[in-house]
């Protein structure tokens, strides 16, 4: 894992040491109100004024996990404090959802947590970063919270990419996941397929080719090789299906990664003869504003 993702939470987040986890459990400590404990400034916050982060990027949790980590909380308490930002009626999570819907699980009346001003794109910058370091997100749940990045605040590809250490052709290729139909992204979201599977059903252009295509993969139980194998076959027999990219020379990809690094997007060249095309992707009228503006600079 990238040492970039430890650095959004690992400067709020004191470190652990072996005399204050025991204090975190449900202690006598904990039935005191916003009680600080030591030098660390964690308080115990009643669960019932804690609401969720509006910017949480999971959509659903895997119940299996989320049991066991009740257990886990039963048994040592929580060992890791929530980070909470205060608000007019109580609190609200920015990060920590598992731990506090475990502790909803357990009864526990409050919880051990660390309070901190963040502003809305900070809060959702500590959900996405949390959910990456603990316990990954759904590949889908990571795309709309790119794309929430993206449209909300401004960013570029490459400036999520550089948020939570991932690349920008990774982060454009989680993206394209977005451009599924509803039912496909419902199954990737499902853990019926794979990313994987989403990417090899992009392939197909005819959409209700993809949701046929998606249902011999769940039917036959097809590995992401066998799916990449069938939907070759499949756009073989479609007459309308795209030309075979041509290999581009090391200077046609050197002159695309260079606009890429300097507008922030995926960026095609294509030349024929003296003449070419150049193809800048966007996700977002916002995103386009931004392109448009580094465009414009003298």
């Amino acid at each position: 894992m990238s040492d970039n993702l430890g650095q959004g939470l690992s400067s709020l987040i004191p470190p652990k040491n072996n005399n204050s986890q025991s204090q975190f459990s449900g202690s006598a400590r904990q039935q005191k109100s916003e009680e600080k404990i030591d030098s660390e400034n964690i308080l115990f916050i009643e669960v019932g004024k804690i609401k969720s982060n509006p910017h949480q990027p999971r959509k659903s949790f895997d119940k299996l996990k989320l049991q066991e980590l009740a257990n886990s909380i039963k048994e040592h308490g929580i060992l890791q404090p929530l980070v909470l930002t205060k608000t007019e009626d109580g609190y609200q999570l920015i990060a920590g959802e598992r731990r506090l819907e475990a502790a909803k699980i357990v009864g526990l009346p409050k919880v051990p947590a660390i309070i901190r001003d963040s502003s809305e794109q900070g809060k959702l910058e500590l959900a996405l970063i949390e959910n990456i370091q603990r316990d990954n997100l759904n590949p889908i749940e990571n795309a709309y919270a790119f794309k929430k990045l993206i449209n909300e605040f401004n960013f570029t590809q490459q400036e999520v990419g550089k948020k939570i250490g991932k690349s920008r052709e990774s982060i454009a290729n989680t993206l394209r996941l977005l451009n599924l139909p509803a039912e496909i992204q419902r199954a990737i979201l499902e853990n019926k397929i794979k990313e994987g599977h989403g990417r090899v059903i992009l392939s197909i252009p005819n959409v209700d080719k993809q949701l046929l295509f998606l249902k011999e993969i769940i039917k036959n139980n097809l590995s992401i090789r066998q799916a990449e194998t069938m939907a070759n076959k499949i756009n073989r027999a479609d007459p309308g299906r795209p030309k075979r990219k041509i290999r581009k020379d090391a200077q046609l990809k050197e002159l695309e990664e260079k606009l890429e690094n300097v507008l922030g997007t995926r960026v095609r060249l294509t030349k024929k003869g003296k003449k070419g095309k150049i193809v800048i992707e966007f996700f977002s009228s916002d995103e386009l504003n931004n392109i448009i503006k580094k465009l414009s600079k003298k």
